[in-house]
């Protein structure tokens, strides 16, 4: 059982396909929709993301399932990768071989000048300071500030984290969030000579990091439920799930009107809170470790501008804003012209998108959408210049939407997949484990998957020829 109609969920219904017909998937989701947090939809006559809008280029499994289900034409690179970072009251460049805020290239980062004198001058002491001991999982911040200072630590890796796990670098895990880093540092001194050993790694020709779909990230779930042979049941909402004799008991729908699902395995493919519920009677400690997860919840604000209202035309693909900077937008990235296939049919237009709210900042989101989207207009008129009104406006909340890899993450995973392995039948995936990027999201479907096809078709050799039932379960509540 995969529990969870998100990206995770379908991309495990799509890897049971290869237990041919003798393997019969239902994903079972509560929404009206498939896809979770991948979704797109028009904004002033043009498609847009309303969350997700790429993924890793240089990881495999996302272009890959969209190629196997019929996307891999839709496949676009961007326009431009060049960022910048807001800081000290005005935009500027990301340095040039920085590795997830870390720089490489000290010349580069006098150049951006993110950092203040002080700040500069403290960087190099890196190279001389004594060894900073990393043996265990510390956090990104505890890292960071140790070898580089304060101010690497606010104004590159903050923004940069930020983006990505709308979290806190003082709560977030080092070995999860920088697995690279994190391993040179248990014998390397130098983070400087860390972040440039791993900048010089990167070939010469590895094209953009990020790649997307012509219809939007929001067009492959369907594209993957429909690939995947699944019967897909939404609005159907799982209450509970329980071991049985001959495997696994679901009991969805409403309580006056419940209806039990019989099941050979269950992939459960939920947000760590629905999951901790679902799993709590049968596999009480992996439920403990997903209660200690916490989620960052935040809210994407899509403008479309006419062109003229820009006194000069965006050409980086966004920005991302440090927390030290006191403001509520955490980003803006200029889809349209990170993305020019958006707007091609409409050249005097400008879509962006701006992010609010990070962990801790639940209160700015609880303001209506009108309030957020005067948020997002007054950065975009203080920022870059822009004058009148858009032309149309979205808003897109996501709450508790991101899953926080805090100091600790791999080993309460670990101590997770310990505890669902010692049930026949049963797997997890998704966000909650091993990244929150679509390539990473598929990945763990493709583990469920192949941990259950094993435990599905090596039963069969003593039940005979029958068909087993595998359910993806997904929609739990968050």
């Amino acid at each position: 059982m995969v529990v969870g109609g998100g990206i995770a969920g379908l991309a495990a219904a799509w890897f049971l396909r290869q237990g041919g017909d003798r393997v019969r998937v239902t994903v079972l989701e509560g929404s009206d929709r498939v896809g979770g947090k991948l979704r797109a939809s028009e904004i002033a006559g043009v498609t847009v993301d309303e969350g997700a809008e790429a993924m890793i280029a240089r990881r495999p499994e996302g272009k890959d399932l969209a190629a196997q289900v019929g996307l891999g034409d839709d496949l676009v690179l961007p326009g431009t990768t060049s960022a910048s970072v807001l800081s000290r009251g005005a935009l500027r460049p990301m340095p040039q071989g920085q590795v997830m805020g870390v720089p490489s290239d000290l010349m580069a980062l006098v150049k951006s000048g993110i950092l203040s004198p002080a700040g500069l001058a403290r960087v190099p002491l890196d190279r001389i300071l004594p060894a900073t001991l990393v043996n265990t999982d510390v956090s990104v911040a505890a890292y960071i500030r140790a070898r580089l200072g304060g101010e690497v630590l606010d104004r590159l890796i903050e923004p940069l984290l930020g983006g990505v796990y709308a979290g806190r670098a003082d709560r977030l895990s080092l070995d999860a969030t920088m697995p690279r880093v994190a391993a040179a540092a248990r014998s390397e001194r130098s983070l400087l000579a860390i972040a440039g050993e791993i900048a010089a790694e990167a070939p010469a020709d590895a094209g953009p990091v990020f790649t997307s779909l012509r219809r939007g990230m929001g067009s492959l779930p369907d594209a993957v439920a429909a690939a995947s042979g699944a019967e897909i049941r939404t609005g159907t909402m799982v209450r509970e799930l329980r071991r049985t004799q001959e495997g696994w008991r679901l009991v969805v729908g409403p309580a006056r009107e419940p209806e039990v699902i019989e099941a050979d395995a269950v992939i459960v493919a939920v947000p760590a809170t629905p999951a901790r519920r679902l799993l709590a009677p049968d596999v009480p400690k992996a439920a403990a470790e997903l209660g200690r997860f916490d989620y960052a919840s935040m809210a994407v604000v899509t403008l479309a501008y006419p062109r003229s209202a820009f006194s000069e035309a965006p050409q980086a693909s966004g920005y991302l804003v440090p927390p030290v900077e006191g403001r509520p937008v955490k980003g803006a990235t200029f889809s349209s012209i990170k993305w020019p296939h958006i707007t091609a049919d409409h050249p005097d237009l400008v879509v962006l998108r701006c992010s609010i709210g990070r962990l801790g900042e639940e209160g700015l989101l609880q303001r209506d959408d009108s309030e957020l989207i005067n948020l997002a207009m007054d950065e975009m008129g203080e920022i870059m210049g822009v004058r009148g009104l858009p032309r149309d406006r979205r808003v897109t909340r996501w709450g508790g939407g991101l899953p926080q890899y805090d100091v600790g993450h791999l080993d309460r995973v670990a101590r997770i997949r310990a505890a669902v392995a010692q049930e026949p039948g049963l797997a997890v995936c998704g966000a909650a484990y091993d990244g929150v990027g679509v390539p990473a999201c598929i990945s763990t479907g493709r583990t469920a998957a192949t941990r259950i096809l094993d435990h599905v078709l090596r039963g069969r050799e003593w039940r005979g020829n029958n068909v087993s039932n595998v359910h993806s379960v997904g929609g739990v509540g968050l």
